[in-house]
């Protein structure tokens, strides 16, 4: 099995390009442009592997994938590059819509004509996963989930952007016939995450004494996901997936900002202990325009029909988080020194 990995050097995508390589004996090529969340050592336990290859390349250069696809001789196509992060669509906007639009069109175009070039029995077998995210969706209210069926309602410049390439990998297998299948998963958790999302935020900043922001009351919810698990949910949807069909990837694990935030805290008191609990730190600050009340996904049609099921409980990929986190400075010491140190994002400034 051949695979091209787009977006494979960062948070989600490392862990899957590290599964399919390290578990499933795939080979592998990892495409991605090295943005300020690409990092080559996500994919540091691969070195020197055979099976695994790595080209720094744009989605949104046409003729550089094309002729990745045209040297590797990809089965199938696992697309998870993005512009990812929330907080820096509101202030930045064009590169989400250049990255995430753009980009899925000129990867979809350049599979389409790869997969048309196949012989007959290639092209049956060939497939195209679109990973995408649940806040398409938009808010939820007090109850209720996120189906395949709940009609979209992006509220960020980031969602809306995902929203739009969901659609045109949709579209492609219905005017094409591009065997293409779209997955949208909850908030991913777990090592190797770029340190500007909430729990490796709240997790530095804790090691290093720095205020612990905590968007609004805190009462916001999200369903949580270890990566891992998320990793091996798109192989399997790829594998055994309908043609055409959308599959929810959820945890399971509803919970508030504030409840996480304090969790970590907990942790760290124990393995990390200061001398002053934790969660002295959080620091509630104003909410972030647009902010979603509440995520969770229904993922029935994935554990039903493909048998999916996620091994990690929140209480046990949260623990293993914070002690990895704890276990690779050397990993996350670079970024925050030179990337991104854990500064607010997305802070509207009022016009003068």
């Amino acid at each position: 099995m051949r695979i091209i990995v787009t977006g494979g050097a960062g948070f989600i995508g490392s862990a899957l390009v590290r599964h399919l390589v390290l578990t499933e004996g795939c080979e592998v090529l990892t495409l991605d442009k090295l943005t300020y969340a690409g990092n080559l050592a996500n994919l540091a336990p691969l070195e020197g592997h055979a099976n695994h290859r790595f080209l720094q390349a744009d989605i949104c250069d046409g003729a550089v994938v094309r002729d990745a696809f045209a040297q590797f001789r990809p089965d199938r196509i696992y697309h998870l590059a993005a512009e990812s992060h929330v907080d820096r669509s509101i202030t930045g906007a064009a590169d989400f819509i250049h990255t995430n639009v753009i980009g899925t069109f000129t990867l979809l175009e350049a599979a389409r004509g790869y997969w048309d070039s196949l012989p007959a029995e290639d092209k049956a077998s060939f497939r195209f996963l679109h990973v995408s995210t649940d806040e398409v969706y938009g808010s939820l209210g007090a109850t209720g989930l996120f189906t395949e069926t709940t009609p979209y309602d992006p509220s960020s410049p980031y969602s809306a952007s995902k929203a739009a390439s969901d659609h045109l990998a949709i579209a492609w297998g219905r005017t094409y016939g591009l065997p293409t299948i779209v997955s949208n998963c909850s908030n991913n958790y777990g090592p190797y995450h770029f340190p500007e999302k909430l729990i490796p935020l709240v997790i530095l900043n804790a090691l290093h004494g720095k205020p612990l922001p905590v968007y609004g009351d805190g009462s916001n919810i999200r369903d949580w996901l270890y990566v891992e698990d998320h990793a091996k949910a798109l192989h399997l949807i790829a594998s055994r997936g309908r043609l055409g069909e959308t599959y929810n990837v959820g945890g399971r694990n509803e919970r508030r900002n504030i409840d996480v935030v304090t969790t970590i805290c907990a942790i760290l008191d124990r393995l990390a202990p200061k001398n002053h609990p934790h969660a002295d730190l959080i620091t509630y600050v104003t909410d972030r325009p647009g902010h979603d009340a509440r995520y969770a996904i229904d993922a029935t049609k994935l554990e039903t029909e493909l048998g999916w099921r996620a091994e990690e409980t929140f209480e046990t990929g949260i623990e293993k988080t914070v002690a990895w986190y704890l276990e690779n400075e050397a990993w996350w010491r670079p970024l925050r020194d030179r990337v991104y140190s854990g500064e607010r994002l997305g802070v509207l400034t009022p016009e003068k």
